[in-house]
């Protein structure tokens, strides 16, 4: 029966991320953003959100929170160092790159909220 519950608890975790991840796409796009990937994912990481807005990428991280410094926080350095590789990986994959800016952001989804967006947050 346990193992039920963390299944499910998994399960609904799961859910709600991607759900976070759908919602700061679509807030991303509201605000001139147009969204390159969803999950890339490569060996060395995963980024939740690419997103560009005229010569700029933005590499995004999404999480769920109740609170803003809890959402923030919860982007560790070791997270930090695997949406770079990853973001290394996304653009050598990618012609012509290379006059383009890079940004690491944070979007918190909050309840009842709008969502907030970290520009250069890492």
């Amino acid at each position: 029966m346990a193992v039920e519950g963390r299944l499910k608890k998994r399960k609904r975790a799961h859910r709600r991320g991607h759900l976070a991840e759908y919602l700061a796409a679509l807030y991303l796009v509201l605000k001139g953003y147009r969204i390159l990937a969803l999950r890339y994912r490569t060996p060395l990481g995963e980024i939740d959100i690419i997103a560009r807005k005229g010569e700029l990428v933005a590499m995004v991280e999404v999480k769920a929170r109740r609170a803003e410094t809890t959402a923030v926080d919860a982007v560790s350095f070791e997270s930090q160092r695997r949406i770079r590789a990853a973001a290394d990986v996304w653009l050598a994959r990618m012609r012509g790159t290379g006059h383009l800016s890079l940004r690491f952001d944070i979007v918190a989804i909050l309840p009842w909220s709008w969502p907030r967006h970290f520009r250069d947050a890492f």
